[in-house]
């Protein structure tokens, strides 16, 4: 079972890292019920990665993911192709980041964050944690890792558990903040969102050629 977090957790930093993710957090906390709407954000973001890497999850135990057969052979494959994908996404991101003086281009689903209600945070929290891309890339390469291994139903628990724990730490680190640092928060949290934003598309590139070449090690290392 270690070996397999040891497997995932670096994963689970590309879903922490993102700064789109924590960006939204930190809107929410500008927001007219800043710590309610950006705790059922987070509380929906969990819900989101822990429901897509339990699925995930029980498909790869309904396969024979163990080496050698087919199905291992085609999950392989899959981790290719979406590893590719990422590399591809990595150069993407890189030529279009913001230039010296331009402004970063937040995503539309961003516009009136200020206004949402706590049910609505909690569904674009679930959204965002289930449906991005990145996260299924590296969800389903996590399921991959979980799958090929023989796991005790606890201990896929406890090592679902590990991943979801560490990809929710930076949705989380901003509502830590306004909590330990009271009115010196905003000042901090602002200053957080302006770099975020305007280095957002080079960290991501960053993130998406590292990891992309992971996930292409773990598929060539399953064919």
């Amino acid at each position: 079972m270690k070996a397999v977090i040891g497997d995932i957790i670096p994963l689970a930093l590309v879903v922490t890292i993102s700064p789109i993710n924590i960006i939204a957090a930190i809107l929410l906390l500008f927001s007219r019920r800043p710590l309610a709407n950006a705790s059922s954000y987070l509380v929906g973001f969990v819900v989101g990665v822990a429901g897509m890497l339990a699925a995930f999850i029980v498909i790869a135990d309904a396969l024979d993911l163990s080496a050698d057969s087919d199905p291992a052979k085609g999950a392989a494959a899959v981790l290719l192709v979406a590893g590719a994908g990422l590399v591809v996404a990595a150069v993407g991101k890189f030529r279009g980041r913001p230039r010296a003086g331009e402004a970063a281009v937040m995503p539309k689903w961003m516009d009136g964050i200020a206004g949402y209600s706590g049910a609505k945070s909690l569904v674009v929290g679930m959204a965002i944690g289930a449906l991005n891309p990145k996260n299924l890339v590296v969800g389903l390469a996590a399921a991959v890792a979980v799958g090929s291994v023989s796991l005790s139903i606890g201990a896929q628990v406890a090592t679902a558990a590990a991943y979801v724990a560490v990809a929710v730490l930076g949705v989380a680190a901003p509502i830590v903040t306004m909590l330990v640092l009271g009115d010196r928060a905003p000042a901090v949290l602002d200053g957080w969102r302006t770099w975020l934003g305007q280095n957002n598309a080079t960290v991501m590139s960053v993130l998406f050629l590292i990891f992309g070449v992971v996930v292409i090690g773990k598929g060539v290392a399953g064919l």
